[in-house]
């Protein structure tokens, strides 16, 4: 089956993008500025995701994701991920433990830099243990404009 993409639009932020195979969302691409959308769209999540840039707490429970890439150790890190609440944060050690595995604090940074959901499994609220800590492509800086949008000053 073909994936479906839909575009969004969030003002001060640019374009993101949501994809979708059989109803479950496989990626999510937080909005950036320059990129053109290949059509705007709508759906539920698109409302959701809109009203977070909008600075309002957003919970993303009962959003369907395509984890069935993950390992069993990764699949324990997105479930922890998914409950860090918003305005609050976590360090990559903090993540590891309470996944299960208090020696794997790199993993889960290394699971958090390929997250193909970055609002549904937050991982902008996962810190280091000295700063703000890195944050992908977008960098750190669009890492510190996410927490600021939730009143964490890092």
């Amino acid at each position: 089956m073909a994936v479906r993409v839909v575009s969004y639009a969030v003002p001060a932020w640019g374009v993101g993008e949501l994809w979708y195979e059989r109803g479950t969302l496989v990626n999510h691409e937080l909005p950036r500025a320059g990129r053109p959308p290949r059509g705007v769209g709508s759906s539920p999540l698109v409302d959701r995701i809109r009203a977070y840039f909008a600075g309002h707490p957003v919970a993303y429970e009962g959003v369907a994701i395509d984890l069935s890439w993950t390992t069993p150790f990764q699949q324990s890190v997105a479930d922890v991920l998914r409950d860090v609440p918003y305005g609050e944060t976590v360090t990559y050690g903090e993540l590891a433990v309470l996944a299960g595995h208090p020696n794997a604090h790199r993993a889960a940074g290394t699971f958090c830099a390929g997250n193909r959901f970055p609002l549904i499994l937050p991982c902008h609220r996962v810190v280091s243990a000295t700063g703000v800590g890195s944050y992908g492509s977008l960098g750190a800086p669009y890492k510190r404009r996410l927490l600021a949008l939730e009143g964490v000053e890092r």
